[in-house]
């Protein structure tokens, strides 16, 4: 609990956001258990989406000049 001088008994957080962030922190610092495989999932999408973009920019800059 939070030491918080103007409460009576000095240790009590009316609002609560002491452990609401002690929880978000805790929750931060358990790394979930997962797949050696199953990491790669995003970064795959982020490459497509990157040759993607560059294609549609490449196309329309191809448009606009010839």
């Amino acid at each position: 609990m939070a030491n918080n001088p103007q409460s009576p008994n000095g240790n009590h957080d009316p609002a609560g956001s002491t452990q609401m962030f002690r929880a978000f922190v805790d929750e931060g610092t358990r790394q979930p258990q997962t797949s050696a495989g199953s990491g790669g999932g995003s970064r795959v999408g982020l490459i497509v989406g990157v040759i993607a973009a560059v294609v549609i920019v490449a196309a329309v800059a191809w448009l606009a000049l010839g």
